[in-house]
């Protein structure tokens, strides 16, 4: 075997793994696998496509995460996302969001200046027509630019996984018209800020942005 053909067996593998990965965690973090719910390598090989080991593998990598807890001789159980973690991640999210968007005032160019005009436009066109599929994935196309206009890989990619930890609760308070509303002004007040290049104000908002989510996912009790 030449070098070139080991290099695709490694990337290969290290690929497979990596879809099994997420799929399962997505399946997590989307409801599909509920809490406590027994995860059979046998039964999701078989669904995937793919041998145990993979599975397995991801299995232990979702352990480390905290979404699974493996007993010995036993099995693999969904451990997933609690109340209190939803809550302690927009708590956290709410300082690293005001800091992401402090950031994006200094480093931000304008073609993604540009882009983000063009989702809250978007925004507010599919929130009026409750097509509220669209509004989360704008919501998260917002979110990821001012991560990249943030120019720092690392809190890109903590604020990635915890945007992703709470898609399912997003999914649900942006489904509320009131909320998409309210969403879409304050992304249009942090835009305004980000455009001025007034980072105090734009980590203000955007603080708030998030803290305001939670009051709105304490207040339906969600």
């Amino acid at each position: 075997m030449d070098n070139n053909e080991l290099q695709k067996e490694v990337t290969d593998k290290y690929s497979l793994r990596g879809r099994v990965f997420n799929r399962i965690r997505e399946d997590i973090l989307s409801g599909h696998y509920k809490q406590n719910e027994e995860l059979k390598e046998n039964t999701i090989g078989q669904e995937l496509g793919v041998s145990r080991t993979p599975v397995r593998e991801a299995l232990r990598q979702l352990e480390l995460e905290g979404l699974v807890n493996i007993i010995p001789n036993k099995g693999a159980y969904v451990t997933g996302i609690s109340e209190k973690d939803i809550h302690d991640i927009y708590v956290i999210r709410s300082y690293l969001e005001g800091l992401c968007a402090r950031w994006a005032c200094e480093h931000i160019d304008e073609e993604k200046l540009q882009e983000l005009e063009e989702v809250v436009y978007l925004s507010e066109f599919h929130s009026k027509k409750q097509h509220y599929d669209q509004v989360v994935e704008l919501d998260n196309k917002f979110h990821d630019l001012i991560y990249e206009a943030s120019d720092s890989k690392i809190l890109r990619h903590v604020l990635s996984d915890f945007h992703h930890y709470v898609q399912r609760v997003r999914k649900i308070t942006l489904s509320n018209p009131e909320r998409a509303e309210n969403s879409n002004q304050e992304h249009t007040a942090i835009l305004n800020a980000i455009r001025e290049r007034d980072g105090e104000l734009a980590e203000k908002l955007a603080h708030q942005h998030i803290i305001k989510t939670i009051q709105n996912i304490n207040a339906k009790g969600l």
